[in-house]
């Protein structure tokens, strides 16, 4: 069964990245890439279903083996996404955009890895849904703000940051939800993270640096659902020098990918 639950996580990861590059290659270019004009074109949306097929085999795969397996074939997103994000544009990724996706992909899993487990229970008060909206509201906004002033890459990867803080909030209602005592505060409150934060990577998306978009995406959400987890539900945190070596990994592959993955546009 846990090979069964890495090829499944594995296919899982090749539909997440399919759809994010599909996103992207509609949103690219596009001044104002806002919801209601993407959702008029059939690529994105296939793009949305293929990201939600990837979501749902990562569950079936969570459901078939343990954690430790199933996560890190949910990092191969990124080096399936920048291969296909590259044959949609005509181009071919060169060898310093894989290896620095490589170096990140090895940094996100180190940090996966390291992360312990917590089997207690699972509750969010309703001040504490407050708590998780203002915090990571705030986060995104500064983040947003940042992006204004930086480069077209740098915003990208701003921009794509501050969509992870929003998916990480909405990852941590999530596993309250299905996890912990049901409550119609998470079930209100998880629309609005979750939205925005498809918009803020919209924004990202179309500033046309692809790979640090997805590479910052990939980061922040999960180190956010980490934090949110320390601060609101009691978890524990990595210890030690080997989480701050990994994240000094994947900090330096997605330097790297911002210096070599070129700015893109639609053909």
């Amino acid at each position: 069964m846990t090979v069964l639950a890495a090829v499944v996580a594995l296919v899982g990861s090749l539909f997440f990245a399919l759809g994010a590059a599909l996103q992207q290659f509609e949103a690219v270019g596009t001044t104002k890439p806002g919801l209601l004009a993407l959702l008029r074109r059939p690529r994105w949306l296939i793009g949305g279903a293929s990201i939600l097929v990837g979501g749902g085999l990562h569950i079936v795969a969570l459901g078939l083996g343990p954690l430790t397996i199933v996560q890190p074939m949910g990092v191969a997103s990124l080096l399936f996404a920048l291969p296909i994000a590259a044959a949609l544009h005509g181009r071919r990724p060169s060898s310093k955009e894989l290896s620095a996706a490589g170096v990140v992909a090895a940094g996100l899993i180190g940090l996966v890895l390291l992360v312990p487990n917590s089997d207690g229970p699972t509750f969010l008060s309703p001040g504490g849904v407050l708590t998780l909206l203002g915090v990571s509201g705030v986060a995104a906004v500064l983040l947003w703000a940042g992006s204004r002033a930086a480069s077209p890459a740098g915003r990208a990867a701003l921009l794509a940051t501050s969509a992870g803080v929003l998916y990480g909030a909405t990852a941590t209602l999530m596993r309250v939800l299905v996890d912990g005592t049901w409550n119609w505060w998470y079930l209100l409150a998880l629309p609005v993270p979750a939205l925005l934060a498809l918009m803020m990577l919209q924004r990202a998306y179309a500033i046309g640096h692809f790979g640090v978009s997805f590479a910052s995406l990939q980061i922040a959400d999960p180190l956010t659902a980490v934090a949110f987890g320390a601060l609101l539900l009691g978890e524990p945190l990595p210890t030690g020098i080997l989480p701050i070596a990994a994240a000094a990994l994947t900090a330096a592959g997605t330097v790297a990918l911002a210096r070599t993955t070129p700015l893109e546009a639609r053909n």
